[in-house]
């Protein structure tokens, strides 16, 4: 409560004070190239409806300053360039509003344009299965509480598992073969409490105020990508304010914290940072409510950059997440947990980036970062209280990136890289022996263990224009790592015709390799040798603009897959799934082979509508299917195979102080091995049939999200108060079936009933 008021009250103090601020707002940005991402000056900047605007300089920076508070759409034109227009442009009193623009040289020239896709951004090295959102779409999104993960999840190409975890099946794929870069650092998972050796976790850690934009490619990505079987997730942060020191207090379920940027001495370039902490664990402390489960959390993340001359930019990037939780047993029965213990995990990067323009000719990228991740974590079975496990492990990465884009002539451009990793794991483990998915025995496994080595890469691709209309992209990278002894090459392909400025068919496909996890190569002397796991994309779509802002899209693909590790020991499961249905990766197997194989293939629709007015939304579906096969050749359904997925979701605006949104989403069950109720009752936990694996299915998910803003202006402030509700109607969609031991009965784990999600942002 002390908390509570002294919270109001500097709330109630700003704003008093704010009110003698300036009560305008302005936007600024800088308008580029997209291919060589240098600055287009004289670009018309335009706000949609009005008589403000301006146009860049030499710099290709723009500003437009005295514009009242709201809501506004921005359109960009520049002779020889394709229009573009960004809308939910947020303007706030007192406040400068970062607005970049990269422009694409037009395709089609000499003839009449009456429709285009201006409202859509392009990602140029991936014509297929790509989406970009905004900062604000990410941010009001129903049913994602600004985290970039849970927004993906209304795409048609991620399959439906769990609400409680933000993992992303992509295409078949799972949780371990997702990328993710914020301004060309990755960063291995952008969750607290993230899973080990795989992305995923409860709830995101990168702060949405940050984001500028991002960028999804579910499939058929460029060469400049390795190490990766089936997505990447693009972020870019946003500069911090050039003009005036800001700042932000913001209260919602991923707890409390605040924003603070301004500009660096000189002017010529901004820091930003912010810090947020959970604040669960201290209602439960002042409370008392005894022994309910209070994770705590909480993140630290900033940018700085600094423009060295206008060709020249160096920049910093961190983030960093601490997380903790403790249950004790009968908290674990209370809430149905398997598994109860204590865990403290630390994740952090940190990176060093210099961006250079040269001239018209290109562009190129090097950044410099530190990663790790840090888990001491013990879990005893909640059943039969008995140690599961005993983990103290340390990953740790120093990874150099170089890449660069050239335009050789007006139809050819190259691009090429090379990145350098060390790695250095170290793991303290106790595996405790128990039970296999199917009864078989585990033996208990002690892992002490250091593993160090180098990962090299290098990549190129040629992109061709022969034509106005049509756009072909060859590639190729290769990958060696020290840790395997092994050398891989991967060859890429894309093409995009444009049939007319309303129809376009895209393509692409190619090659794509992932080393395994250390921790599984770590876990016996042989793993080392097992070949890196291989997937081949083929993808194909068309895309059809059925207005400037409205787009329907139609994409089929096809994934195979193959070098899997298989245990001989288990011959009907796909160890890599276990990452899913079990905690931890492949303890307790005996030798494995990389023998395993896969499959997924699909047909997904997206119908999208962008804010061009007051109505904005998606509707989109899919078909498909994801299987593995064996080791006595039976293809089997893989666990997150849901054969269908459905979602609607949409916004009314009807004026800049209120917005309502809504989000359903629907997917057939996912398959699961039914128990063997006998063998469970007679051992008192979960024993699982191992003649009907996969062969049974959850009932039908669906569930509807509802969210409302509201901002209110207060003085030169902003208060954004929004209350979304989960689940509206509180459908038991089921996670998973467990042994009761206490009940000596099959129970279920639910997913998120109704769940009232709230927030607060106060800008000053």
């Amino acid at each position: 409560m002390k908390y509570r008021i002294l919270v109001l009250l500097f709330i109630l103090g700003s704003t008093v004070f704010s009110a003698t601020l300036q009560h305008d707002g302005s936007i600024y940005g800088i308008v580029v190239d997209s291919e060589v991402r240098t600055p287009l000056i004289g670009t018309n900047v335009m706000i949609k409806g009005s008589v403000l605007g301006a146009a860049s300089d030499m710099q290709g920076r723009f500003s437009i300053k005295n514009i009242p508070p709201g809501n506004y759409t921005l359109v960009f034109m520049y002779m020889g360039y394709e229009r573009r227009i960004i809308t939910d442009v947020i303007v706030r009193p007192g406040r400068n509003t970062q607005v970049d623009a990269a422009m694409t040289v037009t395709m089609v020239s000499g003839e009449s344009v009456t429709v285009t896709g201006a409202y859509f951004q392009k990602i140029e090295e991936a014509p297929t299965s790509s989406v970009s959102f905004s900062n604000e779409e990410i941010r009001r999104a129903p049913g994602s509480a600004g985290d970039v993960s849970r927004i993906i999840m209304g795409l048609p190409s991620i399959a439906k598992v769990n609400d409680q975890q933000n993992s992303l099946i992509v295409r078949g794929g799972s949780p371990l073969e997702n990328g993710f870069y914020i301004d060309g650092i990755e960063i291995p998972n952008i969750n607290h409490f993230p899973m080990q050796g795989a992305s995923g976790g409860p709830i995101g850690m990168v702060n949405v105020d940050f984001i500028q934009d991002v960028s999804f490619m579910a499939g058929g990505f460029s060469a400049e990508y390795g190490n990766r079987l089936s997505s990447i997730m693009n972020m870019k942060f946003r500069e911090g304010s050039k003009e005036s020191v800001e700042a932000q207090l913001d209260l919602n379920w991923a707890g409390f914290g605040g924003v603070a940027e301004g500009p660096l001495p000189g002017g010529k370039g901004a820091w930003m940072f912010s810090v947020r902490r959970s604040y669960l664990d201290l209602i439960v402390d002042a409370i008392d409510i005894g022994t309910s489960v209070a994770p705590r959390y909480g993140d630290f993340q900033g940018k700085v950059f600094w423009d060295v001359s206008p060709a020249h930019r160096i920049y910093a990037l961190w983030l960093w997440g601490d997380d903790h939780s403790t249950s004790d047993q009968e908290t674990g029965a209370d809430n149905d947990m398997l598994y109860y213990g204590d865990q403290d995990l630390l994740q952090g990067a940190t990176g060093l980036g210099w961006r250079a323009l040269w001239r018209d000719k290109g562009y190129s990228t090097t950044t410099l970062s530190y990663l790790i991740n840090s888990f001491d974590e013990t879990f005893y079975d909640t059943g039969s209280k008995a140690l599961l496990l005993d983990n103290h492990s340390e990953e740790s990465k120093i990874s150099l990136r170089h890449i660069s884009h050239f335009r050789l002539d007006k139809a050819v451009s190259m691009d090429f890289g090379l990145d350098a990793q060390r790695l250095v794991n170290e793991y303290k483990n106790l595996y405790a022996g128990t039970h296999d998915a199917t009864g078989g025995v585990i033996e208990p496994l002690v892992l002490n263990k250091n593993l160090k080595g180098n990962r090299l890469g290098a990549h190129v691709s040629l992109s061709l224009r022969p034509t106005n209309r049509l756009s072909i992209t060859l590639g190729g990278r290769g990958d060696w790592s020290e840790l395997s002894g092994q050398t891989v090459f991967s060859p890429r392909a894309a093409f995009s015709f444009k049939f007319s400025d309303r129809f376009t068919l895209n393509g692409a496909g190619g090659q794509y390799y992932q080393e395994l996890p250390a921790l599984i190569l770590a876990q016996r002397p042989d793993n080392a040798q097992l070949d890196w796991p291989k997937a081949v994309h083929g993808v194909i779509g068309i895309e059809h603009m059925l207005s400037e802002s409205t787009r329907l899209s139609v994409e089929g693909y096809v994934k195979s897959y193959d070098q899997f590790p298989m245990d001989a020991m288990q011959p009907g499961l796909f160890l890599i799934d276990e990452i899913v249905y079990q905690y931890g990766f492949f303890t307790g197997h005996g030798a494995l082979s990389s023998k395993g194989k896969a499959r997924s293939y699909g047909v997904e629709i997206v119908f999208q509508k962008k804010l061009a007015d007051k109505i904005y939304g998606m509707i989109s579906g899919a078909w498909f299917r994801s299987q593995y096969k064996d080791l006595e050749g039976v293809w089997k359904d893989r666990v997150f195979d849901n054969q269908f997925v459905f979602n609607v979701e949409g916004g009314y605006k009807p004026n800049s102080r209120w917005e309502f949104s809504i989000r359903w989403m629907g997917a057939g069950g996912a398959p699961y091995t039914p128990m063997n109720l006998t063998a469970s009752a007679e051992q008192n936990r979960a024993v699982l049939d191992g003649s009907l694996i996969n062969e049974s299915r959850y009932p039908t998910y669906h569930s509807m999200n509802i969210r409302v803003d509201r901002r209110f202006q207060i003085g030169g402030s902003t208060l954004v108060a929004y209350l979304s509700v989960w689940n509206v109607y509180a459908r038991k969609n089921i996670a998973q079936y467990f042994w009761n031991t206490k009940e000596q009965r099959q129970d279920a784990i639910t997913q998120w009933t109704r769940l009232p999600i709230f927030g607060l942002e106060y800008e000053f």
